[in-house]
């Protein structure tokens, strides 16, 4: 058999593995993992889990195909931080929506300090980043000064290459890299209290290391596997989109959402902080990211419907029955707060303008809207002016296919492709990953779009 490539995507919810041989997957899973709530907004994971299900997961593909895999690969989350103090255990990682720092960064945003290590790193001023979580952690004193901080791509390369690594597009959003030189920002250090010792070393997400060989055994893999650094989740959806479908901008609704394209160079907001991180030479992915995607019709579903899939069932009959801006009605979206473009994690969801004439209709209606309005922020932000790819569990549905390209007044074009094990993929191997799925072109409606501008320009104030 020829050699395969292994790619391992952890996600938020769960850790996704592919098998790909000459361009096509021939192996998919998926196995779930636990978020776990704490006090004053602590969310976490398990680090000793991630790596169970890891295992497992490799240990589940087929003898046949585990003993051909030559390139082994993970795709991690942005913005994990696990504080390891020597001596002690710390089973916690905490993620991307620990909002433990919501009021150390709530203060420090109003700095010119801040603004200066957004515009070194790319990184937004938020509680999602590890500079932030250092930041509160250290002002709480809560650990020493021998603490080092790790995340999620540092605990896998350091079980499967033996040292505590991480890849400089997961680097790059830490708010810890400077973007410019490539390198742990010295000043951003020197005023947490950190040194480069206490964090992972740093490497270029195509280099290659030998896999720790007792793991190797233990997982019945072949002793000259190689272990590619990868990337981070997000970039690597961008550069799948990117060079699977021809365009360089995407939109991704899942349970968040996040508007991104692929850009040869820097671009950065100081007012409106669009994150810009680094993939590899030319290739760094502007984007904005959104608290509230698919998770807000989860919640219509729950309000407004016994059942979900009734209620998506329902659905191209409810939009039917109310009218372009749900007869005046505007929803913000905000139920999980919102990253781009307030960066503000203690925002709250409203409805405005309700009569008593209003129906059940254009509530729902007004929740979709400003979901989709919101993200129309996003797209304006990034600056994206042309054609968008989009993928996510919202566009199963057509009518919120149409219902996308209409309020952003851009042809959207449905892909598959927008899959962090493709980016790896591609990342690594520099081949195309074949695919059946045709791209689908939606088209917005003109004077529909027109309608919705109208909306928008004050949608939001």
């Amino acid at each position: 058999m020829e050699d395969l490539f292994l790619g391992i995507d952890i996600g938020t919810t769960a850790i996704k593995f592919g098998v790909i041989a000459a361009g096509e997957f021939i192996y998919q899973q998926a196995l779930p993992i636990q978020t776990f709530y704490g006090d004053h907004g602590a969310k976490y994971q398990s680090a000793r889990e991630l790596l169970t299900q890891i295992k497992l997961g490799i240990q589940k593909i087929p003898a046949n195909l585990r003993a051909a895999i030559k390139l082994l690969s993970f795709s991690a989350p942005m913005h994990s931080c696990r504080p390891i103090v020597p001596g002690q255990v710390n089973d916690r990682i905490y993620i991307w929506s620990d909002t433990q720092a919501q009021q150390t960064i709530a203060a420090y945003q109003q700095t010119t300090q801040a603004q200066e290590v957004y515009l070194k790193t790319g990184t937004p001023i938020h509680p999602m980043s590890p500079f932030a979580k250092i930041k509160h952690f250290k002002d709480q004193d809560q650990y020493s000064i021998a603490t080092k901080w790790y995340g999620i791509k540092e605990l896998v390369l350091q079980t499967f290459t033996g040292v505590a690594r991480i890849d400089l597009a997961t680097a790059s959003a830490t708010g810890l890299l400077n973007i410019h030189s490539l390198q742990w920002d010295q000043e951003i250090l020197t005023d947490l209290g950190i040194d480069e010792q206490a964090l992972a070393e740093l490497v270029a997400t195509t280099a290659e290391f030998a896999i720790v060989p007792e793991l190797a055994t233990e997982l019945n893999l072949a002793q000259d596997v190689t272990v590619v650094a990868g990337a981070s989740d997000g970039c690597l959806a961008a550069l799948a989109g990117f060079k699977t479908t021809g365009i360089a901008n995407s939109l991704t609704i899942g349970t968040s959402a996040a508007v991104r394209k692929v850009s040869a160079k820097i671009e950065l907001d100081p007012a409106r902080q669009n994150f810009c991180y680094y993939l590899q030479p030319d290739h760094y992915i502007i984007g904005a990211p959104s608290n509230n995607g698919g998770n807000v019709i989860a919640w219509a579903s729950q309000q407004f419907a016994q059942d979900a899939t009734e209620f998506h069932a329902e659905l191209p009959a409810i939009l039917r029955a109310s009218s372009v801006g749900a007869n005046g009605v505007r929803f913000m979206p905000f139920l999980n707060g919102e990253r781009a473009p307030y960066w503000d994690a203690d925002k709250k969801a409203s409805f405005q303008n309700i009569r008593a004439d209003h129906t059940r209709a254009d509530l729902i209606r007004s929740v979709i809207e400003g979901m989709l309005l919101n993200i129309h922020q996003l797209t304006d932000l990034v600056g994206v002016q042309a054609q968008i790819s989009i993928s996510g569990g919202v566009f199963h549905s057509p009518v919120l296919q149409q219902l996308t390209a209409d309020i952003l007044g851009l042809d959207c074009w449905l892909s598959a492709a927008n899959e962090p094990i493709a980016g790896l993929y591609i990342l690594i191997t520099g081949q195309q990953l074949r695919t059946t799925t045709r791209l689908t072109a939606i088209k917005f409606d003109v004077q529909t779009h027109q309608r919705y501008q109208q909306i928008y320009q004050d949608y939001f104030e």
